[in-house]
């Protein structure tokens, strides 16, 4: 695989609220080559609203393209790995996520990221706020406007961030260091996502007020009806996104 970097940006302040899912649900949607990855047997699925800071492609700054939002839905799948590829887990596999869809404010990354890489990514009009409510403790949103009308989530967060703990669900959500990509009719694309373990905030008061049908179609809309199994908020880090590769 090459080492090419393609993409380095900061992504921070990450709101995920997680979900349980029917895997039959996600069967349809798994990237050739990879199966669904469980967390203690249970399918999940996240939304995840961040900010893309200070980003450059192929080590260049794009103007009025380096700071922008972002909002995916995305699931967990794994594949086996080599001992001598980074990443691998005890159980031999690689850790990965894929994405229904990614939804951002600039028309152009939107494009580079489709032809590129083969993403389901869209452009709408964004916004997001955080904000310090007293000392250590505040609140992080963000909002896609889609269809005519603003879907948001966010959530409050107390303390100070501490690394997820070993075997958690955090952990499992957070650690992910690989994206797979199944183009239509194509083959998968695997690509390396690097980036320093993130320390979270366990999530009060998580808010979600969406169309998940639809944004995200009708048989993705019940498992994103109800309260999530867990939220919390990653305090991010520098990234760096590596050139991909088809698999075989």
């Amino acid at each position: 695989m090459s080492d090419a970097e393609f993409l380095t940006a900061e992504w921070r302040d990450l709101v995920m609220l997680n979900f349980a899912v029917d895997p039959a649900v996600l069967a349809p949607h798994v990237p050739p080559g990879t199966e669904l990855d469980l967390f203690d047997g249970v399918a999940c699925v996240s939304l995840v609203g961040f900010m893309f800071l200070r980003t450059r492609l192929l080590g260049c700054p794009v103007p009025w393209h380096r700071d922008f939002e972002e909002l995916n839905l995305r699931f967990y799948v794994r594949r086996p790995g080599r001992p001598d590829e980074p990443h691998v887990g005890a159980d031999g596999h690689k850790r990965g996520v894929a994405f229904f869809k990614e939804i951002v404010p600039r028309a152009a990354v939107a494009m580079v990221a489709r032809r590129l890489y083969g993403e389901r990514y869209e452009a709408w009009p964004m916004r997001h706020v955080r904000k310090n409510t007293s000392q250590g403790a505040g609140e992080v949103a963000y909002g896609a406007r889609v269809g005519g009308r603003w879907h948001e989530l966010g959530l409050a967060f107390r303390g100070e961030p501490a690394a997820p703990a070993p075997g958690s669900e955090a952990e499992f959500i957070a650690e992910h260091y690989w994206g797979y990509v199944a183009g239509p009719g194509g083959p998968t694309t695997e690509y390396r996502v690097e980036h320093p373990p993130w320390r979270v905030w366990t999530g009060v008061d998580p808010r979600l007020r969406l169309d998940a049908a639809a944004l995200y179609g009708p048989d993705l809309a019940p498992a994103l009806a109800g309260p999530p199994r867990s939220a919390f908020l990653a305090e991010g880090s520098a990234v760096t996104v590596y050139r991909g590769r088809r698999l075989t």
